[in-house]
């Protein structure tokens, strides 16, 4: 009887090591991550992501792709307006791209470098591996850890990520405020290391030219020998020019910074108020050359359907104002052919927004960052005075300031995303 008890707590005791064995401690984790990281070639995956900032939850579908060294291609689709953007940076810089209005930025930046995204691999594995204080829990698949959310917005503060337990994919992703109520929501489809790309997967006229087919084939990277591809020039010097697309051959377009002519006394032609010394952002000295009807395929396809959007459209204000803001004056702008509005804003912070409605373009511009306002993508340029520029329904829209934080910039672009002329 006591062998048959001492061979029962033997094998209880053998279970119980071999089961402490197989269980990775955070730490454990965390190294592996370090090296799946250090060791990553190229990934490629698709998510559905969710914003639950306004009244609405908004639903985006995400193409996320990557080839080793700094070659990324984000497609975010808004299915509901039927609108793709997609960020590519490849070797001539980074580009904000709107394939169905065939309209384009290009600047040079250091991004992801310098921000994270909530949809890059690399950016949860920093968050994760840079978070002392980081919770780790277990479900049957997954490996969770709870930490602090590194975006720039002082409206996200944690997040939770889970990784799966057979290879480290993402599956879910949910950043939550202060208030612990998730604010984005990120669930992925599908998520596999070491695709094969297509040597122009990451090439601005090949995605210019197949954003503008049906939204099903948008995002989806084409399978292909991986080919080798040279490190972006860390000193960023680019040419600073690039096509331009008019609807009318020859006519010159006006470029990101360059609003429209001012009344005198009112405003300077950056959109900010005559009173305000500092310098112009580096978007009004964007070099902007005559160009063809379309700078991907040399048709036409784009101009029509920006031709379909132009027009006047109301005043669209944004549902979200800085506390101690107040709307000062909307002054009348002169119309150019662009339709442009202005509002402008005065107290604890003072900006203008200008909303317009250009012709086709495509605009160079000598240096900026990629902001990402939930949904969309925004280029911010500028330093003393700064300028962030995106598209919405067809509209652009800036907003220029020398005292208005990121954070407040990027809280009011999202309050603008769905709102809807008076």
């Amino acid at each position: 009887m006591r062998r048959i008890s001492w061979m029962l707590a033997m094998v209880m005791c053998v279970t119980l090591l071999l089961a402490g064995c197989g269980k990775k401690s955070a730490d454990d984790v965390v190294k592996d991550l370090s090296d799946v990281v250090s060791d990553l070639n190229s990934y490629h995956g698709t998510a559905l992501m969710t914003l639950h900032t306004g009244d609405t939850p908004q639903e985006y579908k995400v193409d996320i792709s990557y080839r080793k060294p700094s070659y990324y291609r984000i497609a975010m689709t808004n299915e509901k307006k039927d609108v793709t953007q997609i960020v590519l940076r490849n070797d001539e810089g980074v580009f904000v791209l709107t394939p169905s209005l065939n309209k384009s930025f290009r600047f040079k930046s250091d991004w992801p470098n310098n921000q994270g995204q909530v949809y890059l691999y690399e950016t949860l594995v920093r968050s994760i591996i840079g978070d002392a204080s980081r919770q780790l829990a277990t479900d049957d698949k997954s490996y969770v850890f709870d930490v602090a959310a590194n975006y720039n917005s002082h409206a996200l503060v944690r997040q939770k990520i889970w990784l799966s337990k057979n290879d480290y994919a993402p599956t879910l992703v949910q950043v939550s405020d202060a208030n612990a109520k998730v604010v984005v929501d990120l669930k992925f489809d599908q998520f596999a290391f070491d695709t094969k790309f297509d040597k122009d997967s990451f090439d601005m006229e090949r995605n210019m030219a197949s954003g503008k087919t049906s939204t099903g084939s948008e995002g989806a990277p084409s399978s292909g020998a991986v080919e080798p591809g040279g490190q972006l020039d860390p000193s960023g010097a680019m040419d600073g020019t690039t096509g331009v697309t008019s609807g009318e051959p020859g006519q010159e377009q006006g470029t990101a910074g360059d609003a429209v002519q001012q009344p005198s006394g009112e405003a300077k032609v950056d959109g900010t108020a005559t009173n305000d010394t500092s310098k112009p952002d580096a978007a009004a000295n964007a070099e902007v050359q005559p160009g063809t009807s379309d700078a991907a395929n040399g048709t036409s396809a784009g101009t029509d359907a920006a031709e379909a959007v132009m027009g006047e459209f109301g005043l669209i204000e944004p549902s979200y104002t800085p506390a101690g803001v107040q709307i000062k004056d909307t002054p009348e702008l002169e119309d150019n052919g662009t339709h442009a509005v202005m509002l402008r804003y005065s107290g604890t912070y003072n900006y203008t927004i200008v909303e317009a409605r250009p012709k086709d373009r495509a605009v160079a511009l000598a240096a900026g960052e990629l902001v990402d306002i939930g949904g969309s993508f925004a280029v911010l340029t500028g330093s003393e005075q700064q300028t962030m520029t995106w598209m919405n329904d067809g509209i652009e829209f800036r907003i220029t300031s020398a005292d208005l934080p990121v954070s407040e910039m990027i809280q009011i672009a999202a309050s603008i995303q769905d709102q809807s002329g008076k």
